[in-house]
């Protein structure tokens, strides 16, 4: 049985590099995958913070990406197709909302980002190696630059929206850390 998050990892990091893509060349879009595969990683071991846990949604299944696409004004076919026009919308099937949503909600606000790194703390999944996430907690301003719409919060909030409150009640804050 797959008790690793990665399938759904990769799957929440290509959804929100699409629907908010870099702003620049290859550097750029290698910071902004950087930036997205940090907060998702964050956010998926907040949110399966057990190897059961990472286990059960693999056989589950965590839900796919129609209602974000939707959010997002992009549940047209041409989203699914390749480069080459074949379909490729295998990947979405992995797309777990309430961790994009919880990634968006890190990529908009570092102090929750700080905080949600340093809840890591009591999960399973960083007992191997500490993970520091600085372009998550501290992205300097060439992270800023490539990342323009993936931080943006105006633009972010309709999918930061959908679970932020789960989000807050994880972290045991209030609101008044989101701006």
């Amino acid at each position: 049985m797959l008790a690793d998050l990665s399938p759904l990892i990769a799957a929440a990091t290509e959804w929100l590099t699409r629907a908010y893509p870099a702003c620049g060349g290859a550097l750029a879009s290698a910071l902004c995958e950087a930036q997205a595969r940090q907060a998702v990683t964050v956010a998926a071991w907040l949110r399966y913070p057990t190897a059961m846990d990472a286990a059960l949604v693999a056989m589950a299944g965590p839900g796919g990406a129609a209602r974000l696409d939707w959010i997002v004004g992009a549940d047209t076919a041409d989203t699914t197709r390749s480069v080459d026009g074949s379909e490729d919308d295998a990947w979405r099937t992995w797309v777990d909302e309430a961790v994009v949503s919880w990634a968006a909600s890190l990529l908009t606000d570092e102090r929750l980002a700080g905080l949600a790194v340093s809840a890591l703390a009591d999960g399973e999944h960083t007992t191997a190696a500490p993970v520091e996430f600085g372009r998550l907690r501290s992205p300097d301003e060439g992270d800023r630059r490539a990342a323009a719409l993936l931080r943006h919060p105006d633009l972010l909030d309709p999918v930061a929206s959908l679970h932020r409150e789960e989000l807050l009640g994880r972290l045991g804050t209030g609101q008044t850390l989101v701006a």
